[in-house]
Parts: structure tokens; sequence; C-alpha cells
């Protein structure tokens, strides 16, 4: 019976392969499984009545709602050129500055990442504008291009991260899940707030473990040249230009770190506060807010779809048995339950070179994290390992997201191959920041 619940997912995958949409394929290679089970007794068909209720329990999330608006904030601060904008001044403020333009791309990417949490846009953004200059000033194709990727992910683990929003609803679920299967009444909770706060040192970590890799790639490249930007930038317009944003990212986050504001309550803020932004800087016009409302709508639904898709494929894979196989899975393991999690951290992270992190976050995480939060680990600080681990779903060839956008803005003189070489040193950083964490947890804010 242990077999049943492994061919359901050896048949996602398999369809996942071919090509067909991540959502309706979990939705519905699952619901022609549990209709092909019922007749040999192997699926109970009154589970089915239990879809309904789930759909509707998502759509009724008020947790989830911050995503659709932390997508708005993101899409209005890229479309209306704040994000460009940034990167150029903060260029140009290190003109003349030997490996000074390296250095700015990584404080600008931690400052999109925190205002904008769309690592597509980042990444495009700063493969246009800075990818070419670079490389003219001497730097190594590979790193340039590893630079950028890895610098446009950190809109992953940066809060207010999108990512963060989705896991937090995960965790928060899996947690109640764990406690209930222990007998534990008086639960408590895990919130998307938690995992703000909890990743804020790991953020910090990460960027400054690219920054020290920078530094040294810096001062043992001999053919580096100085940048010699012809745009100047006064103190005045540069502080005009980081400071919109970084009040933004103060109102936002201080406002759910204060418990002044929920963070649904606060990605409204910040969703209002990036188009007061593009007001201000003479952005919005009736195309404008079209447009960003438009790809708002196109994400938010692609998201939407693909939590659905995996609600359908969880409920039917625990009626399959598959809480049994996780729970044989699990206990055939030796070492105990660090084993458990760093299979399980291993397991996520070679998902990650075929998956995506919403796929992995909706389908495996579910799955796993249960059992170990049972085992009595905290809820916290697995769910920022995760995010973390997570984070390399973005770099990872052959499928790195971040890799794919870069790739299709970067030159044709750039092989994939250098991109490819270029985000390996970054991803031993996040792997390092990954193991320090799990050697230290009370790096994790609580």
């Amino acid at each position: 019976m242990e077999l049943v619940p492994l061919l359901l997912l050896t048949i996602i995958c398999v369809v996942l392969l071919l090509g067909y949409p991540v959502a309706f394929t979990l939705a519905g290679v699952s619901i022609l499984f549990a209709v092909v089970c019922i007749p040999f007794g192997i699926f109970d068909p009154t589970i089915l009545k239990s879809i309904p209720i789930r759909v509707f329990g998502i759509m009724n999330n008020v947790t989830l709602l911050a995503v659709p608006l932390f997508i708005y904030m993101g899409t209005v601060l890229e479309k209306s050129g704040i994000a460009a904008k940034m990167l150029e001044n903060m260029a140009a403020a290190f003109k003349n500055t030997k490996g000074g333009l390296s250095i700015s791309i990584i404080f600008v990417g931690a400052l999109l990442a925190a205002s904008t949490g769309i690592v597509g846009a980042t990444v495009v953004t700063m493969g246009l504008m800075s990818l070419p200059i670079l490389i003219n000033q001497g730097y190594e194709r590979s790193f340039s291009t590893g630079l950028v990727a890895s610098t446009g992910t950190l809109g992953q683990i940066i809060p207010p991260s999108i990512a963060l929003v989705l896991l937090g609803d995960v965790m928060s679920n899996a947690y109640q899940r764990a406690q209930n299967d222990m007998g534990i009444f008086s639960q408590q909770t895990v919130t998307v707030g938690d995992l703000f706060i909890g990743a804020i040192v790991p953020g910090i970590m990460i960027c400054l473990g690219y920054l020290i890799y920078t530094i040294y790639k810096n001062k043992t490249n001999p053919h580096l040249k100085d940048f010699t930007n012809s745009s100047n930038v006064e103190n005045l317009v540069l502080f005009k230009t980081l400071m919109l944003p970084i009040i933004l990212i103060f109102l936002v986050l201080g406002s759910i770190f204060a418990g002044i504001a929920t963070p649904t309550e606060a990605a409204a803020i910040g969703a209002f506060g990036a188009l007061m932004i593009a007001l201000i800087n003479q952005k919005v016009d009736i195309s404008f807010i079209k447009e960003t409302s438009e790809k708002t709508a196109v994400v938010s639904t692609m998201i939407f779809t693909i939590l659905i898709g995996a609600s359908i494929f969880s409920l039917i894979f625990r009626g399959v048995g598959g809480d049994d196989l996780i729970d044989l899975i699990f206990n055939s393991l030796p070492g105990g339950s660090y084993t458990a999690l760093i299979f399980v951290l291993l397991v996520i992270f070679l998902l990650g070179f075929i998956l995506d992190f919403i796929e992995i976050c909706y389908v495996i995480i579910p799955l796993v994290a249960p059992p170990l939060l049972m085992m009595g680990f905290d809820p916290v600080w697995l769910a920022i390992l995760f995010a973390i681990n997570l984070q390399t779903s973005f770099l990872t060839p052959p499928f790195g997201f971040s890799l794919f956008y870069l790739r299709g803005v970067a030159d044709e003189s750039i092989q994939t191959k250098e991109i490819y070489k270029g985000v390996i040193p970054f991803i031993f950083i996040q792997l390092l920041i990954l193991f320090l964490v799990i050697l230290f947890p009370t790096i994790i804010i609580k």
C-alpha cells in the first residue's frame, strides 16, 4: 500500500516533465488517480467532498491577501522606473571607485528585495543596466552574471517577501496539524510576521557573504578598471532616490514588527505607498495603472491556481496513504531527528533543480513539515531553513528561474555555461549560511 502514493508522485513528476501546466497537473492527475483507485478500495470517495471546502478556505484566507498586495507594490516600483533609477544613481555615486559598481549592485539588490520582492523584475533590471558595464569594466563574465542573478534572488529571503508570506501560511497549517496529531489542544501559532522577523539576520548574513566574496574578487582581479560613468549624481538626488523606498520599507516592516498592523494590512500600506512614490515621480497615468494591475492579476492568478492544485494533490495524497509513506521514510532513517532534517533539506535542494519555489512550498513542505515539527523542531527556525533552501531553487542549474531571466536579457556573446559557472560560488554562500543557521539556531530572532 505504501507504493500507491509513491506511484501518484511518480506520475505527477512525469507529466510535469512533459511540460504540462503545474496547477492543472497537480489537480487533474490527482483527481484521475483517485477515481481509478476507488474501485479497488484504495481511496475513499467521500474525501472528494472536501475539495470545495479547501478551495473556499484558500480564497477566504486573509493572510494570503497579502500576496497580490505585495506583488502590486513591487510591480508599481518596477514599472515606474524607481528600481532602475536607484541602480543608476547608486552606480554614479561610485564613479571612479575600483570595484564600486559590483558593491553598489549588492546594496541596490538588497533594497530592491525589501521593496519589490519580485525576483524576475530585479534580475531583468540589473541585467539590462549593469551587466554590460560590469563586463566592460573588466569583471569576469561568469562572476558578473553570477552576481546579477544571485543578488536578484535576495527578494526570496529579505522581508517583506512573497515567498515568506506563502511559507508562513504553509507552516501555520503544518504546525496546527502537528499539534493536533500530538494531542495538544492549547495550541500555539506561527505567523507571517514571525517569519519576517526571523529572516532578518539570515538575510543580512547572505548579503554580507555576497559582499565579502565580491570584495575578494575585486582585489584578485588585475584586469579591473575604474568605473568611469560619465553621469554625475548629487548627494541630494541620491538621497531622494533612495529615501522614499527606504521609508516605504520602514513603514511596511515597522508596522508588522511593532504589532500595529498584520502582514496583510502592511501589504496594503506598501501598495498604496508605492503608488504614492510613483505619483511623486510623475509616473502615474491610466496606462500605467492598467499595466500594473494586469501584471498583478496574472501573477496572483498563477500563484493561487498552483495553490489550489497543490491543495487538491495534498488531500488525495493523504487519502491514498501518503502520510504512512512519509512516516515510513522518516522512521527508516538512522540517526534521529537531525538526520531526517538534513534528508528533507537535501531533497528540497535537489528538487530546486527542476521545480519552482511555489511548487516546492505547496507540494513538498506540507508533507514533510508536520513530522519534523512533531520531532520538536521550532516552527520559525524550520521555516527559515526552508526559505534559505528555497532561495537556491532560483539559482540551481539547469532550471533556476533567475538563470532564465538573466539568459533572456544577457548578450548573446555570454554563454549559458558561464552563467551556470558564475552562480556556483553564490550557491555555496547560501548553503554556508544555511549550515550556520542549523548549527546556531539563536541566529533566528523571535
